[in-house]
């Protein structure tokens, strides 16, 4: 990133808005979390955080939760598709941030985990990795992929967390709260899905299952076969596992087990029979990957 610029970032989420005033090196200068309810109040509080620092901004980005519109040549463009965030469908959050400010400041948009992706990529655990995926497993499941130093995008963009793991109803009777697709990835080891499965309380988290219960072998089941899913299609360098539901101390290393027990050896290299310790990794920025990614969409707009 280009010397003494500042940027704003947006993490988009269906819960909360985490913005941020960045420069070059990564370092936040100033931050805000807003609460997310309706749009209209969600981003004139966005916009009043940023006004703040308006002269000293060279643009904004944003990683936002989705589906997302991503297509250019759309009249949707940076709108939010399909989301079962009620009042959130068919709202274009980068139009309202664009018509925001008066004068010509940049603005970028990309998915929420795209831009965490970059956040690693620029300041973090996958500097110096030109292809790799960032997940995150919490409220829902999504994934960024960056892919020869390109982040990855196609017919809309990747929805990781909506493939469909092998379901065995006699060992995991659950249904899936997916409200598209019930046993997807995320209907099945999202952390609202843990706390439907488990009956854990409408207000528990799912960190709150005791370690040592079977929940956690099954949720390490789950991800590790999406991960190898994703190793088979994309061939990754590394990927970085994130959101609330890691932050359970032994899931990951569950996960690094399951993977190689899966994998049955069958693609030979060192990362994965020897370090996967290094292959399978925690965000280095850890919560603020996607913020910090959301700054470098915007300088990548401009340089």
């Amino acid at each position: 990133m280009k010397q003494n610029l500042l940027y704003g970032g947006i993490e988009a989420g269906g819960t909360k808005f985490v913005c941020a005033v960045v420069d070059i090196k990564g370092s936040i200068h100033a931050k805000i979390h807003i609460p997310t309810t309706t749009p209209k109040e969600t981003l004139s509080l966005v916009c009043d955080f940023f006004s703040s620092y308006y002269k000293d901004l060279r643009g904004i980005g944003i990683g936002s939760f989705g589906p997302l519109d991503l297509d250019p040549a759309s009249s949707r463009f940076g709108a939010i598709t399909s989301t079962p965030k009620a009042g959130w469908s068919y709202f274009n959050i980068l139009e309202v941030v664009r018509l925001a400010f008066s004068r010509d400041l940049a603005v970028a948009i990309d998915t929420d985990v795209n831009a965490a992706a970059l956040g690693e990529h620029t300041f973090g655990a996958a500097k110096g990795v030109d292809s790799f995926i960032y997940l995150t497993v919490g409220t829902g499941i999504g994934g960024g992929a960056m892919i020869e130093g390109k982040l990855l995008h196609g017919l809309t963009h990747p929805e990781m967390g909506h493939l469909y793991p092998a379901h065995d109803r006699v060992l995991d009777p659950f249904e899936g709260v997916c409200p598209y697709h019930q046993n997807c990835l995320e209907g099945l080891a999202s952390g609202p899905a843990m706390i439907a499965r488990w009956k854990l309380g409408e207000n528990a988290a799912a960190t709150e299952l005791p370690s040592g219960h079977r929940g956690w072998e099954l949720e390490a089941y789950y991800l590790a076969s999406a991960l190898l899913n994703y190793i088979m299609i994309l061939s990754p360098k590394k990927i970085i596992l994130g959101g609330g539901v890691m932050k359970h101390p032994p899931l990951l290393t569950m996960i690094r087990q399951q993977v190689q027990s899966l994998a049955k050896n069958y693609i030979v290299h060192p990362l994965l029979q020897h370090s996967i310790d290094d292959f399978i990794v925690p965000p280095m920025l850890g919560d603020h990957s996607g913020v910090l990614g959301a700054s470098v969409l915007a300088h990548n707009k401009i340089f």
